[in-house]
C-alpha cells in the first residue's frame, strides 16, 4: 500500500464514522499523517481543510454551506486570508444560511483506463428546500482543487425558496450613478455563484480568457482582457487569472463549461472583481431544471500559482492533465478523415476505404476514419439522398454498415486495417432530437460497433445542447459507452457548430475535432489553423486538439496569386504545422500525387516521439503566426528537458529569434529530431527566454530536443 492510499484509508474510515448529535455524519477531526499528497478532514467540527503538497484551501464548515477562509500556495509560502466570510455557492437569497444535516465522506478513488488516483472530498447538505452536493477532486500532482455541485429538491418540497436570477438582475453598468459616498459603491448582487474568493488589497490584476468555438463561423478563439480589479464589474470566459501586484503570487479560475456565448443560464458574464472579491458566476442551472433526481452544474476548478506567466500557465496545465490520463495505443494518432475534399458519402464503400487504406499505410497513417456514409441511413449532409436525424430509431438499422456500400458488413475494411497497422474510426450523430432522449439506444450502438468491430474511435457530430436535459442525457451517453468498453473507446468532439462543450467541458472523454476548412472553398490557409492551435495553446492542452492539413495540390485555381495558398508550402510544413496536436489528414489520399509519400519518412519519426513531446506542458513560443514569423511550441517534459518546435514563416532572413519558456541565462544543447535545422548546437538563453534560430529556406520547421545544463 502507497503513502498516499494509507493516509487515505485514515481519513476514509474516520469520516464515515456517524457522530451523535446536530453533526451526526460529519467527520471527527482527522489530521494527515504528512501533506505530501492529498488530504481533507475537519479541524474541531467547524473547518474544513483539503489540501496537497502544493495548496491548501480552509473553510468554515457552516453546516456544510461552506466559506472560505483562507488559501495557502505552500510552493511560495505564502497565505491569503479572506477578509470576509462569503457563501462560496450561491444560488437562492438565503445563501448564507448555515446548512442543514451537513456531512462529509472522504473516499480515495483509484486510477481508471481514463483517469488518475485522486482524493475526493463530498460535502452534502440542504439548504432553502434544496439538497446540495459539492465534490472536491484533489489530485497529487495539481496545484489546484476541483469541485464539482450537483443540485435536487429536498424531499417534500416542489421548488426551492426564492431562486436568484439565474441570469443577472442588477442594473447594468453604463446605468451607475456617481460616487460621492461610501454607501454609494454598494452594488446589490443577484447571481449565481460557483465559487468566490474575498481577499484583503486593492492591487488585484485579473486577465479574463474567453473562448469561441462553433468553427465554421469563427477564426478567431481566443480572447483576453487584462484588468485592475476596480468595483464590481463582469467578465466573460471560461478562465480567470488574478495576480496579486505587491508579491506577484496569484490564483486561477476555471469554469468547466462550454464557451460564454452557448452556456446555460447565461447571465451577464462568467466572472465578477470587487477590488479582492473575485466570484465565478452562472452555474448552468435554472430553477425548472430541479428535480427530485440530482442535477449537475458546472463545475469550477481553483489553482495557485507563482510569479510570473509559466508559473500560471504550467499550474492550469498540470491540472488539466488530470482530467484525462492518456493510454499507449488509444490517444496518439495520425488520423486520416476523407472528408476534407468535399466528396461527402459519394465515394465511401468497401473498396473505396480500402484502397485508401493502402495509401494510407504509405504515408504513415495510424487511424483511418470514415465518415458520414457508412451508415444504413442517410443524414442531411449526403450528397446521395438528403435525409433526417429527425425520428432516427424508426429505422432500427440506421447506424449498421449501409449494405449496397459494405455487403460484408465492415469486416473487410477492419481486417485489412489491422494488417497494415491501422486503427478504423467512425463518424457518428447522436439522436439529439428531444434533448438527446435516445441516449441509451445511440450508446447501444456504438457499443455494438466497438463489440462487433472493434470500433475504438468515433467522431461525434451534430451535437446542440440547448437544456441542462440534453447536457445530461448526453453526459449518460458518454458515461455508458465508456464504461462498458472499459474507456477503450475515445471521442472526437467536433467543435465545428451549435451548442456544443466547447474548450473545457467533457474533455474526460477524448480529443477535439476543432475545424473544418476546406481547399474547395479557398478558406484553408496553413499559417492560420497553426495560429489557431498555437492561442488555443497557451490556455487548452494542444494534445488534445485534432489539427488538419490539407491535400496541397487540390484547387490551386481558387488561391491564384495569394501568396498564402496552401500550394506555398511544402507537404512536410503543412503536416509539421499539425505536430504539436493531434494531426488529422484531412483528405483522400486517391487524390494526392506520388510525390506526398515522400513525408512518409517524417510521419514515422513523428510518431515515435509524439507522446514524449505531448507528455510535456506545451505552450506557444515567439511570434503569434502570421504568414510572415518565427513562431512555434515549447513543451517542458522536466525542469531540465524538453522540446521545442519553431517555424520560419515567410521571413526574408534565414536567422531568427524567438522568445520561449526558458531561464534567462541558462545553457542548452539542441538535439536534432525533425526538419531541417542545424544538427546540434548548444547557446546561452537571453532575455525573454530568447534563442537563436536559422532555417535555411522560407516556410520550413524544426523539432529539436533541448537539455539545460547547470
Amino acid at each position: 500500500m502507497t503513502r498516499f492510499q494509507k493516509i487515505v484509508c485514515a481519513v476514509t474510515a474516520a469520516v464515515c464514522f456517524a457522530l451523535p448529535g446536530p453533526m451526526r455524519g460529519v467527520a471527527a477531526p482527522v489530521a494527515p499523517e504528512a501533506s505530501s499528497e492529498p488530504y481533507a478532514f475537519l479541524q474541531g467540527d467547524t473547518v474544513l481543510v483539503l489540501g496537497n503538497a502544493f495548496l491548501e484551501r480552509r473553510f468554515r464548515w457552516n453546516g456544510g454551506n461552506l466559506m472560505t477562509l483562507s488559501l495557502e500556495n505552500k510552493t511560495e509560502g505564502s497565505t491569503l486570508r479572506t477578509v470576509k466570510a462569503l457563501p462560496d455557492f450561491v444560488f437562492t437569497r438565503n445563501a448564507a444560511a448555515a446548512g442543514s444535516d451537513g456531512r462529509l465522506t472522504v473516499e480515495a478513488l483509484p486510477p481508471t483506463a481514463c483517469t488518475p488516483a485522486f482524493l475526493r472530498a463530498r460535502v452534502v447538505y440542504s439548504l432553502d428546500g434544496l439538497d446540495i452536493r459539492r465534490e472536491f477532486r484533489i489530485y497529487a500532482d495539481a496545484p489546484a482543487i476541483a469541485c464539482q455541485t450537483w443540485l435536487r429538491l429536498a424531499d417534500g418540497k416542489s421548488a426551492p425558496a426564492a431562486v436568484l436570477e439565474a441570469r443577472g438582475g442588477e442594473e447594468n453598468a453604463a446605468d451607475r450613478k456617481n460616487i460621492e459616498a461610501q454607501a454609494d459603491m454598494a452594488v446589490k448582487s443577484s447571481e449565481t455563484i460557483l465559487d468566490r474568493m474575498n481577499f484583503p488589497g486593492v492591487h488585484w490584476h485579473a486577465r479574463a480568457v474567453e473562448f469561441s468555438d462553433v468553427t465554421d463561423w469563427n477564426d478567431n478563439l481566443v480572447w483576453e482582457r487584462n484588468v485592475i480589479a476596480y468595483r464590481k464589474n463582469s467578465y466573460r470566459g471560461n478562465l480567470l487569472f488574478v495576480r496579486n501586484g505587491v508579491d506577484g503570487n496569484g490564483f486561477f479560475f476555471l469554469k468547466e463549461a462550454p464557451c460564454s456565448a452557448v452556456q446555460l443560464a447565461y447571465g451577464r458574464g462568467d466572472f465578477t472583481t470587487d477590488f479582492g472579491t473575485f466570484a465565478v458566476t452562472g452555474i448552468g442551472v435554472e430553477p425548472r431544471d430541479l428535480s427530485h433526481e440530482w442535477v449537475r452544474a458546472y463545475g469550477v476548478v481553483t489553482g495557485v500559482f507563482g510569479e510570473g506567466e509559466l508559473a500560471a500557465l504550467t499550474a492550469l496545465r498540470r491540472y488539466q492533465k488530470q482530467i484525462r490520463a492518456p493510454r499507449d495505443g488509444r490517444d496518439e494518432m495520425v488520423m486520416m478523415n476523407t472528408w476534407g475534399d468535399r466528396s461527402q458519402d459519394t465515394k465511401v464503400n468497401e473498396r473505396f476505404c480500402l484502397e485508401e487504406l493502402e495509401r494510407a499505410a504509405r504515408l504513415g497513417i495510424s487511424h483511418f476514419q470514415i465518415d458520414d456514409g457508412w451508415q444504413e441511413g442517410k443524414s442531411p449532409n449526403s450528397a446521395l439522398a438528403k435525409g433526417s436525424f429527425r425520428n432516427i430509431w424508426e429505422n432500427p438499422d440506421y447506424w449498421k454498415p449501409a449494405a449496397d456500400k459494405y455487403p460484408s458488413g465492415l469486416d473487410p475494411v477492419v481486417e485489412r486495417a489491422r494488417e497494415l497497422g491501422i486503427e478504423v474510426g467512425l463518424w457518428f450523430n447522436p439522436s439529439v432530437q428531444d434533448d438527446f432522449a435516445a441516449w441509451e439506444k445511440d450508446a447501444e450502438a456504438l457499443l455494438g460497433l466497438y463489440r462487433r468491430y472493434g470500433i475504438k474511435v468515433f467522431k461525434i457530430d451534430g451535437l446542440t445542447i440547448p437544456t441542462k436535459r440534453a447536457e445530461t442525457n448526453l453526459r449518460r451517453l458518454f458515461d455508458r459507452v465508456e464504461e462498458e468498453s472499459g474507456g477503450d473507446v475515445l471521442f472526437n468532439l467536433d467543435a465545428t457548430a451549435s451548442r456544443r462543450g466547447g474548450y473545457h467541458l467533457f474533455n474526460e472523454y477524448g480529443n477535439i475535432f476543432l475545424e473544418n476548412r476546406y481547399t474547395d472553398w479557398g478558406n484553408y490557409f496553413p499559417y492560420r489553423t497553426l495560429r489557431n492551435l498555437w492561442q488555443l495553446s497557451r490556455y487548452v492542452p494542444a494534445e488534445r486538439i485534432q489539427v488538419e492539413f490539407l491535400n496541397r495540390w487540390r484547387n490551386a485555381d481558387k488561391y491564384a496569386g495569394d501568396p498564402f495558398a496552401p500550394a506555398a508550402y511544402g507537404f512536410d510544413y503543412l503536416f509539421a504545422t499539425t505536430m504539436a496536436g493531434q494531426p488529422l489528414a484531412w483528405m483522400e489520399s486517391s487524390n494526392l500525387p506520388e510525390e506526398a509519400f515522400a513525408i512518409a519518412p517524417l510521419v514515422e519519426a513523428y510518431r515515435k516521439v509524439a507522446a514524449d513531446f505531448h507528455a510535456g506542458v506545451i505552450l506557444p513560443v515567439g511570434e503569434e503566426p502570421s504568414g510572415r514569423s518565427w513562431t512555434g511550441f515549447q513543451s517542458l517534459v522536466s525542469e531540465s528537458e524538453g522540446y521545442l518546435l519553431l517555424y520560419r514563416e515567410a521571413t526574408p532572413s534565414d536567422e531568427g529569434v524567438i522568445d520561449t519558456f526558458l531561464p534567462e541565462g541558462a545553457k542548452i544543447s539542441l538535439e536534432l529530431i525533425l526538419g531541417s535545422g542545424s544538427r546540434s548546437g548548444r547557446q546561452t538563453v537571453g532575455r525573454n527566454g530568447s534563442i537563436q534560430v536559422s532555417l535555411p529556406a522560407q516556410n520550413s520547421f524544426v523539432l529539436y530536443k533541448y537539455l539545460l545544463h547547470k
